[in-house]
């Protein structure tokens, strides 16, 4: 039996498709739900996004609920093109997933959070890998859902590396400030998975070509999917010499948290220019022990890739 109930919020790009995979893949923890949010694509995209994947990787049991549309601070939102042109304009890479047979939950996904935080409480573990703002929504609705999940470990953030959509703003953050302040400032534990080890976590053509070579429909449309992530790489990171797992790795150290290093730190995130969006230790409380928060800065990136290639090639081989 798992010991976690696991939900994910995602912006559904490529490495969320990613991210979900590792989650099934996990037995330790249980997939109740996905949340869908705005970023790498709009929100009623990543709920599609997320719907057939399931469908494709064999569970379509799972829920998807709706997220926000735009940050807490704006009336609409646009994808940025930098986004599409790593993830693909539909954001999975211009693949072509079968259509799932499921809808999208009538239940929000802000809602969502708070009826899992009060049914499962320390068992829960909230894994944001796109903007924070339906969190902060379900910390507004109701503050004390905080004390009750068990844990939020999120990709997004940059600590003891530049970001990479301004020098100091990594792009979940980037998407509303804000909201990230809110649950960097919470009572909620939470730990910072950013690109201070996302970046040390890359797969190759060599990889994907593993999963092609499966035969099956899942292998193929994920190995297609990943080489559009590759070769966007190419272009905008070519110095790293592969693709960065940054979602995955997020799910995986929310069940696994030895195979990063923490560093303890009450942190904040910066709202006004010029370093709107900059994750940073919290001046007004240097001094007060750093009791929740923690930031990933070193990652066992051997062992972590083994075991995302383990878990990956099992699921796909059975899909």
């Amino acid at each position: 039996m798992a010991e976690y109930k696991m939900i994910l919020d995602l912006d559904t790009g490529i490495d969320d498709a990613l991210a979900i995979a590792y989650a099934l893949a996990t037995p330790e923890s249980d997939l109740i739900g996905i949340v869908s949010s705005y970023g790498n694509v709009l929100v009623e995209r990543a709920c599609q996004n997320s719907l057939d994947l399931l469908e494709l990787l064999g569970h379509p049991e799972v829920p998807v609920f709706k997220g926000l549309s735009h940050s807490s601070t704006t009336d609409s939102f646009s994808v940025m093109p930098i986004s599409a042109q790593i993830h693909g304009k539909n954001g999975v890479g211009e693949v072509e997933v079968p259509k799932a047979k499921r809808q999208v939950e009538i239940q929000s996904g802000v809602d969502f959070f708070i009826e899992a935080a009060h049914k499962y409480q320390d068992k829960l573990i909230i894994v944001p890998t796109g903007p924070l703002t339906n969190l902060a929504a379900a910390i507004q609705k109701d503050p004390t859902i905080v004390d009750l999940i068990g844990n939020v470990t999120l990709m997004g953030g940059a600590l003891t590396v530049p970001g990479n959509v301004t020098p100091v703003t990594e792009a979940n953050i980037n998407q509303d400030p804000e909201a990230a302040d809110i649950v960097f400032r919470s009572n909620l534990n939470l730990t910072m998975v950013g690109l201070d080890v996302t970046t040390r976590t890359l797969l190759t053509n060599k990889e994907t070509a593993s999963w092609r070579a499966l035969g099956t429909l899942a292998g193929q449309k994920y190995a297609d999917i990943v080489d559009y992530y590759i070769d966007a790489y190419k272009v905008t990171s070519p110095h790293l010499g592969g693709c960065a797992l940054h979602d995955p790795l997020a799910v995986a150290v929310a069940v696994d948290p030895s195979l990063v290093d923490l560093l303890k730190l009450n942190m904040k995130v910066d709202t006004k220019a010029p370093f709107a969006g900059r994750t940073i230790g919290d001046e007004t409380r240097i001094n007060d022990p750093a009791l929740h928060t923690k930031a990933a800065v070193n990652v066992d990136k051997d062992r972590f890739l083994d075991l995302f290639m383990t878990k990956l090639t099992a699921l796909f081989k059975a899909n």
